[in-house]
């Protein structure tokens, strides 16, 4: 192969290509090993689908359904571009009965339109909106592993991880924010084996082009439509708001973060008592405050009687209760870019700093996600979570090269922390 991102060159025979994977695959799933007919690309896809316990006769679970699935597409980057998506490949994919499909970063499917006798066909696989196609969870298959490798990458047949996929054949392609870098999930063609095709691959990597390009040249937000709060991982958050960025005053960033977790707005003196510990405060030192916050910001976007931010907030940790509790547990750990306000001492911004931290390693514990799980115990943050680590432990697969460092790991921290509760004085 001159490519191997490209699952068949021209002149190949596809059903003398598909039974050579079909035994390669029996193969592998028998004993592990690769045969040589199977692609690079694929062949690691193989070997993190069986290290995250992917099933080869398995099916995908539909984790997002009827109003969760509608909000989460409607507040996606995505939805932007999708008139785009079904003009170019609208008519691709009606003629050829073909599908679009369109997943988030996490290869979850937000849209699947197309031929409607293909989509019924599809449908019996849970090939559909709201449904997880990640690598993870599927095995191989171009959507799942777009996001996983982070390159465009087609997928012919007997090279899915999963049997039931198997007759099909994928090219899908990830798209990125344009300002920010951050992948936002991937473009997808799935059809039968006509879109082996060279083509098909550099069909979707030109739609993801200009599904970018698109997205350059429209921020989706109208000027003044509301601001951007950043708040977690930072001791000072940051305030977004008219294209001007603010770094806050660790006491601003306080009362910032309590308005925007309150857009209906708060008294002063439930601002004193979400602020300090001593409720003997004077009202006089948060009125100076909120007075200067208000110059920083601008007497347009803070109101009083009730103290309220007027615009809508696009605050980061809001993003992450959002998806937390439409059940998207990947989507909330790639938000989640650390504690809110960590050092934070202001009683409400600790009481939700441990409600959301508390919620989101609780999901990531049911969920059972060995990735997800590293992506935890090797954050700045998560690094001595030791019920993070024996999760970790208990998902990772026995022989797997990442077992061996997470036990060692559990060991120590489990030692450390033995030892620094026998060290600690008897309670009076």
């Amino acid at each position: 192969m001159t490519d191997s991102w490209v699952a068949l060159e021209p002149g190949t025979d596809p059903a003398e290509r598909a039974n050579q994977l079909r035994r390669a695959h029996a193969d592998f799933t028998t004993s592990g090993a690769v045969a040589r007919p199977v692609r690079p690309v694929v062949a690691a896809s193989w070997r993190r689908s069986a290290r995250a316990r992917v099933s080869p006769e398995g099916t995908a679970r539909v984790e997002l359904v009827d109003g969760e699935l509608g909000s989460y597409r409607a507040e996606h980057p995505l939805a932007r571009v999708m008139p785009l998506f079904r003009e170019l490949m609208s008519t691709f994919a009606m003629d050829g009965e073909h599908l679009l499909a369109v997943c988030d970063a996490h290869g979850r499917l937000l849209w699947v339109e197309g031929h409607t006798g293909t989509r019924t066909r599809a449908g019996r696989m849970n090939f559909v909106p709201g449904a997880r196609w990640a690598e993870s969870a599927m095995g191989t298959n171009a959507p799942g592993t777009a996001v996983a490798v982070d390159r465009p990458v087609q997928v012919f047949a007997t090279e899915h991880f999963s049997r039931p996929v198997q007759p099909w054949t994928c090219a899908a392609a990830p798209l990125h924010d344009p300002h920010t870098g951050r992948l936002l999930g991937a473009v997808d063609i799935t059809g039968g084996d006509r879109l082996a095709h060279p083509h098909s691959l550099a069909f979707v990597q030109a739609v993801a082009r200009a599904a970018e390009s698109q997205l350059a040249l429209d921020r989706g937000r109208a000027p003044g439509a509301g601001v951007e709060l950043h708040a977690l991982g930072r001791n000072e958050a940051l305030f977004v708001a008219h294209g001007r960025k603010t770094r806050l005053s660790r006491r601003h960033s306080e009362i910032v973060v309590l308005l925007a977790s309150h857009p209906e707005g708060l008294t002063g003196d439930q601002l004193l008592l979400g602020l300090y510990e001593d409720e003997s405060m004077s009202p006089v030192t948060l009125r100076a405050e909120l007075s200067r916050l208000r110059i920083l910001l601008g007497a347009e976007l803070l109101a009083s009687r009730p103290y309220r931010l007027t615009a809508p907030v696009d605050a980061d940790f809001v993003h992450v209760q959002r998806r937390l509790a439409a059940g998207a547990v990947s989507g909330a750990m790639s938000a989640y870019n650390g504690p809110l306000l960590p050092c934070s001492q202001a009683p409400e911004v600790a009481r939700v700093r441990e409600r959301l931290a508390g919620a989101l390693r609780g999901a990531l514990i049911d969920r059972r996600d060995p990735q997800l799980l590293a992506d935890w115990a090797h954050s700045t943050w998560g690094g001595e979570d030791l019920d993070i680590w024996r999760a970790l432990v208990a998902a990772t697969e026995p022989g797997a090269p990442e077992r061996a460092p997470a036990e060692a790991a559990t060991r120590a921290l489990d030692q450390e922390q033995s030892a620094a509760t026998w060290l600690q004085p008897p309670r009076p």
